[in-house]
């Protein structure tokens, strides 16, 4: 068997970890491995320590933080090339953290575990940032944070960038200071590898691909058993796939947990439709 640092956990176990118990980049593999059964965990760990490696003497020269992560950067974005996928945007291998590693091309939130993954392998706390449209990347500074896209090589952003990003996706509304500084609160495990799946979730819907979409929302389940999106998602899921047994458990869950829903009204009438739920008599 490989020798390697990296291994994967079992589904049915995360849910009742805490989330700094939670391990992050192994559990990224792990929804790889839903797609490539055959991956081999200790190959991709071999490519980490082989980054973290050639940077070591140059980083560990460095006493400053910002010039610590630009080496990484560099050596990441640059000398490797990975990069962001801007002609398959949504290519869902841009998703799995084994073709992100084999074909140097991501989304911003692969990206960003292996940067954060490889910065971690060198002493440096770089952690994710949920930024709404567009994940990002901070680092604790001697005078704040810095924060980083991922996505375009590492390149820091500036409060009036972060807060002009922030209001496109958030109605128009700029955000003032303390919103802003909420929105760039580091991410926790949990929340960074359900926007993994919840983007997984939505490429697999928009193609009609009704068994990965149900699977992707299977997995935010074990993740957190209690996410009514996801449970909504699956039963969808499970009506395309003419799974009207699990379709219908599912759909009435979520009205249970969700009952007064935006869509509510629309999943009772698909309930209806294939049995599950009998009109109310008033």
């Amino acid at each position: 068997m490989a020798d390697t640092r990296i291994i994967l956990p079992q589904w049915d176990e995360l849910a009742n970890l805490p989330d700094e118990a939670l391990p992050l980049l192994p559990t990224a593999l792990l929804i790889a491995s839903d797609e490539y059964p055959a991956l081999d965990p200790a190959e991709y760990d071999r490519m980490l320590q082989a980054h973290a490696d050639h940077l070591r003497v140059e980083v560990d020269a460095t006493r400053e933080w910002p010039r610590k992560i630009a080496a990484i950067n560099h050596h990441l974005f640059n000398e490797v090339g990975y990069s962001g996928d801007n002609d398959e945007y949504y290519d869902p291998r841009n998703s799995y953290l084994n073709e992100v590693f084999e074909r140097r091309l991501g989304n911003p939130i692969s990206l960003a575990l292996v940067q954060m993954e490889v910065a971690r392998r060198l002493g440096l706390p770089l952690e994710g940032i949920s930024f709404p449209g567009h994940f990002l990347v901070r680092l604790p500074v001697d005078d704040g944070v810095l924060i980083m896209d991922p996505f375009n090589g590492g390149r820091p952003l500036g409060v009036d960038e972060l807060r002009e990003r922030a209001q496109s996706n958030l109605g128009g509304q700029a955000p003032d200071d303390s919103v802003l500084a909420q929105i760039l609160d580091p991410a926790p495990h949990r929340a960074i590898l359900m926007r993994m799946l919840r983007n997984l979730h939505g490429v697999y819907a928009e193609r009609g691909e009704w068994d990965r979409a149900a699977r992707s929302a299977d997995r935010i389940l074990k993740l957190a058993p209690e996410q009514a999106d996801a449970m909504r998602d699956r039963g969808l899921a499970y009506l395309q796939l003419e799974h009207l047994a699990g379709a219908r458990t599912d759909l009435s869950r979520y009205l249970k947990m969700e009952p007064d829903a935006a869509d509510a009204g629309s999943i009772r009438d698909q309930l209806i439709e294939i049995g599950g739920e009998r009109p109310r008599l008033h």
